[in-house]
């Protein structure tokens, strides 16, 4: 029997409270030093004392300072003077029939993104988001019909992470045996925005995301998508080491500029460049070619012989995506026999070709389809390219 879809709602203020303490979430191991130190640690305690609160905050979870048993009573209270242990506020959590975990989420002056747990045998896999919106309006995209409006701040990144370990229970309990089980055990940057507009603010999330002493998931456990963001591409392998996917979903420059919009300032030959000079580019650690299917556009044995054609030189492997309809969409998803003759197209040339199994597609989670529904703002396009650093 089909389980039902749940939902929760939670009655929020519109706008999370502000304060002049700093929020610790988000802050590289070197900021945080710092500001230890401009709170009154002395430099000598210091390094100690960034040891101690990291692995409060990151292993263990733990959000009230008062409860960080190691630490003096009186340096405990130093920090609940001086700082703060703040995540992005659920403002409602779906559960799909398939185990799918989709949760709103308000962040600072109350805007609000979308994050998509994705449960597997073998994985748990966390989808989140980098900006409120997108700059890149992609026609098959839900989300690309939401205007950006900015920026997640490192802190907001990394709290996604910590809020989804919060419902799902994984922080680890203290005196218990040691739980190896990884509920999350990989992330993808897959949500809302594109991350490589945003590029210092999320290599510093992954840093405290990857940090042994914390969280811990390894580079390899965490995947970038980007559209083609040529200039910051090769910054992703140098800065964060994570695995690279992109965005490509065409054969010629004329599909892809329609559907791709990036592709008119960096084009299908001007990123297929950039992947092939990527740092660390290896069998073991290949490019993957994300590509929805959408019924008479890009889903020929044409494009397929002509995709297997652009790959080479490339060490990729290609991720069929069964276009995923939400209400409006101009595309209809390609029938499954020609999925599937596109698959085996790529799979005989010497390329991994699966295709993604659509998940939360009945809570709207499925690739594609995330949007913020409540966010309705507008700005110039000044605003826009201001706080998105462009």
């Amino acid at each position: 029997m089909t389980a039902p879809i749940t939902q929760d709602v939670l009655t929020l203020p519109r706008k999370l409270p502000e304060t002049d303490k700093t929020n610790i979430v988000g802050l590289t191991r070197d900021a945080l030093r710092e500001a230890l130190v401009a709170a009154g640690t002395p430099e000598r305690q210091a390094k100690m004392r960034l040891g101690q609160l990291w692995q409060w905050v990151y292993h263990w979870g733990v959000r009230d300072f008062a409860a960080m048993t190691n630490l003096a009573k009186d340096y405990r209270a130093l920090l609940a003077d001086h700082f703060t242990i703040d995540l992005p506020e659920v403002v409602t959590r779906q559960i799909s029939a398939d185990g799918t975990r989709k949760y709103l989420v308000r962040i600072a002056g109350g805007h609000e993104v979308e994050v998509v747990y994705i449960p597997e045998t073998d994985r748990g896999t966390l989808c989140i988001s980098s900006q409120v919106g997108c700059t890149l309006t992609c026609s098959f995209c839900h989300t690309g019909t939401q205007k950006l409006v900015r920026n997640l701040t490192a802190g907001e990144i990394v709290g996604q992470v910590m809020l989804a370990r919060d419902d799902l229970g994984e922080w680890p309990v203290q005196g218990a045996p040691k739980d190896e089980t990884r509920l999350i055990s990989n992330i993808v940057l897959m949500g809302m925005g594109e991350p490589l507009y945003n590029f210092e603010n999320v290599r510093d999330a992954m840093k405290v995301v990857m940090d042994n002493e914390g969280i811990a998931l390894g580079r390899r456990r965490i995947t970038l998508s980007t559209s083609g963001v040529v200039p910051e591409i090769a910054r992703t392998a140098t800065e964060i080491g994570c695995l690279l996917a992109v965005s490509f979903h065409a054969t010629t420059d004329e599909v892809r500029d329609q559907l791709v919009p990036i592709n008119k300032r960096w084009n299908i030959a001007t990123l297929l460049e950039a992947l092939k000079a990527y740092p660390g580019l290896s069998n073991s650690e290949r490019i993957t070619f994300e590509y929805v299917m959408l019924d008479g556009v890009n889903d020929t044995k044409e494009d397929a012989y002509r995709l297997v054609e652009l790959l080479k030189g490339i060490p990729a492997k290609v991720n069929l995506i069964p276009f995923n309809e939400w209400p409006g969409a101009p595309y209809k998803r390609s029938s499954g026999n020609r999925i599937h003759a596109f698959a085996d197209i790529i799979y005989n040339a010497g390329y991994a070709s699966p295709i993604r199994t659509p998940r939360g597609e009945d809570i709207m989670a499925a690739c594609g389809q995330l949007k913020s529904a409540t966010e309705r703002a507008r700005k110039s396009k000044a605003q826009i390219a201001a706080e998105a650093g462009l």
